[in-house]
């Protein structure tokens, strides 16, 4: 049997580098064998009350891009949440059956509330099971999810085997994490801490559809140390966050090349991030044209979501009629 694949993406604005190598390459390879579900998670964004301008732009930013960097709607199911509007007949359920105990002692609720103490609204309390509701209503079997989203899919199995108990059937699969195992890649932002964020006001990431004069400035921006100072001297985190980079985007004599001069303690960073910047910006070129073509092409994005919409809905209803048969709703 084929395995049923789910992931949602919220439209938080451009897609950079990390999230490219970190998942969304993955997700492309996916397409291949599974019967997969890709939507823009514009419900999530609700709970922190975004314009209705931003909303709407986002949402169409964050579907250009996938689009452009090959998630394909003749392979997968690629739609927008709002526009399945069985997902919230199947979170209201879920709501039901959640309990406030549970609900209170998820990790990112707490989170959420220390950092926005006057935005504490029902929305944050029940988002794992808005998200169960976009998992199982697919009846999904597999979930690819990152470390902070483990705990939700957890609660999610609970709810699914919870509902499976209350009524006495073996309806929703208990649905599992979609490992990559070694395949996933975590990039370093340009801060010489951490890994690549969304803040584009920090300069950390590089998104796809930057300009490549915006490229090259954030890369010869990019904190490094003062050089070595004896021969394999274990690099520091700034600069080995370089390497990481140049690994991604580089030839493999390149980057020897200048792991050579870094172990002789001749190295220039300059000469490093030029040329860095240089392999970014044919890397990224192609994406950030695909990127531009596509956001201009209206009838394109909407024959995608028209389409994407019609094949979720068909899932979604068909979970929802025999949900309500089986919890007792039956037409007079």
């Amino acid at each position: 049997m084929m395995e049923t694949i789910v992931s949602g993406m919220r439209p938080t604005g451009n897609l950079h580098l990390g999230s490219y190598f970190g998942a969304l390459k993955n997700f492309i390879s996916l397409q291949e064998n599974h019967n997969c579900y890709f939507f823009v998670a514009d419900y999530h964004s609700l709970t922190t009350h975004p314009n209705p301008k931003d909303l709407h732009y986002n949402v169409r930013t964050i579907l250009a891009q996938y689009l452009a960097c090959g998630l394909d709607p003749q392979r997968s199911t690629i739609y927008i949440q709002s526009e399945v509007p069985e997902t919230c007949e199947l979170y209201m359920f879920l709501n039901m059956n959640a309990y406030l105990g549970e609900l209170e002692r998820v990790t990112s609720f707490k989170d959420k509330i220390r950092q926005n103490p006057n935005n504490v609204n029902a929305g944050l309390l029940t988002y794992p099971c808005l998200m169960a509701a976009d998992i199982l209503i697919h009846r999904a079997t597999h979930v690819p999810v990152g470390k902070d989203q483990e705990q939700h899919l957890e609660m999610t199995r609970d709810f699914a085997g919870r509902f499976n108990r209350m009524y006495g059937v073996d309806y929703f699969p208990e649905p599992v994490a979609y490992n990559f195992g070694n395949e996933l890649v975590k990039v370093p932002g340009l801060d010489g801490s951490g890994k690549m964020g969304k803040s584009e006001t920090e300069g950390n990431a590089l998104f796809l559809v930057d300009d490549p004069s915006v490229i090259r400035k954030k890369i010869m921006r990019a904190k490094t140390d003062s050089g070595p100072t004896k021969e394999r001297e274990p690099m520091s985190q700034e600069i080995d966050n370089l390497f990481s980079l140049m690994r991604l985007v580089s030839s493999k004599d390149k980057v020897e090349f200048f792991e050579k001069k870094y172990n002789e303690c001749s190295i220039r960073y300059g000469d490093m991030k030029k040329e860095l910047a240089q392999d970014m910006v044919n890397f990224t070129l192609p994406f950030r044209e695909r990127i531009l073509d596509i956001e201009k092409d209206e009838l394109y994005l909407k024959k995608v979501v028209s389409q994407g919409s019609e094949k979720a809905r068909d899932s979604a209803q068909k979970t929802i009629r025999e949900v309500r048969e089986i919890i007792g709703f039956k037409p007079f």
